[in-house]
């Protein structure tokens, strides 16, 4: 007997995708349909499978879960090899596999180069800045001047009226050449001599590095403060000190990840945070399960490792657009059973 069931295959490249998923408001929604559903449906969603290959400074990194609202499911694989550059590549790469969650079968092959997972984690700095910051927002520090911190900006003023930005980075030719890109955009941008210089007037501050030593500190906070720290993804990796755990209100996008991988983790091992204390996510705040911002002065900080479930979402958007447009290669599959 042959089945009915459709064994194709739909295989895009990057620059379809980048076509396909733009960073806009309908990304947003996706992913912040994806942080309610971690608070109110049975997502399966695994812990991090992660493989290191210290002798070409290489990390791989495995993401995925199943979100009961889609059809399907993602398995990502994100490698990063530091070493490329001197090879003439890019430190970072990667594809989606996009899964039937009734079947299993392979309904398409995302060859992003790490595209989506860029979008998504920009797309949910976004998610965290609607709930947590003040929504009179409008000056904004950027820590870090690399490509996050250009699509979290982006993403940014999709949801609050930011008019003046201040960037630092350790590179401070890199920081220039940020500043010069926001003002040819029409934005106001000065660029700061340190960190603690620019969060001084900033009503958001969001961090984008690899740092593995603090950056901002309990001395740099202020009243009315909204911290969206996105680049404390492994274990070695620590933008926020511990000490700002006791002067501002923290919420994650998954508990059991940042105890192990986030910034929560250092501030357990600091032994300022009890290792089974308990916070708010940030799905949770979504869902209005639990309060967020409680007042113009409170200081927030939402801490983002990256989740499976951020990835599926992007993942199904991009198929469903994918099918919409008959876009990408279609690789026939079929079996006779």
């Amino acid at each position: 007997m042959t089945s009915s069931i459709d064994r194709s295959t739909i295989l895009l490249g990057e620059a379809e995708l980048r076509e396909l998923v733009p960073l806009d408001l309908d990304a947003i929604a996706q992913i912040e349909a994806a942080f309610r559903s971690l608070a109110t449906e049975a997502v399966a969603m695994p812990p991090i499978l992660r493989l290191d290959i210290p002798e070409h400074a290489g990390e791989v990194d495995i993401k995925t879960a199943y979100l009961p609202g889609l059809l399907s499911f993602a398995i990502k694989v994100s490698p990063g090899f530091f070493n490329n550059p001197s090879l003439g590549l890019p430190s970072l790469n990667g594809l989606m596999l996009v899964l039937s969650a009734r079947t299993g079968l392979t309904q398409a092959v995302l060859l992003d180069n790490g595209y989506l997972t860029a979008v998504r984690t920009a797309a949910a700095g976004a998610v965290a800045a609607r709930w947590l910051a003040r929504h009179d927002a409008k000056r904004v520090a950027i820590i870090g001047a690399g490509e996050q911190a250009r699509l979290q900006l982006k993403a940014l003023r999709l949801v609050r009226d930011i008019d003046h930005v201040t960037v630092w980075a350790r590179d401070g030719k890199r920081a220039l050449h940020y500043a010069r890109d926001c003002e040819a955009a029409g934005l106001e941008c000065a660029v700061a001599d340190s960190v603690s210089h620019a969060l001084r007037h900033a009503d958001i501050a969001i961090t984008t590095t690899p740092s593995r030593e603090p950056l901002i500190h309990a001395r740099d906070l202020h009243a009315g403060l909204h911290i969206t720290a996105m680049g404390s993804d492994a274990e070695h990796k620590n933008e926020i000190a511990p000490d700002v755990f006791k002067a501002a209100r923290y919420v994650c996008d998954r508990l059991q990840q940042t105890r192990v991988l986030g910034e929560l983790h250092h501030a357990i091992s600091a032994g300022v945070i009890a290792a089974d204390a308990s916070f708010a996510e940030l799905g949770q705040i979504i869902a209005q399960q639990v309060q967020g911002r409680m007042s113009d002065d409170d200081i927030t900080v939402c801490d983002l490792t990256g989740t499976g479930a951020q990835d599926t979402a992007i993942a199904a958007l991009a198929l469903a657009r994918a099918r919409a447009t008959r876009a990408g290669s279609i690789f026939h599959n079929d079996v006779t059973l």
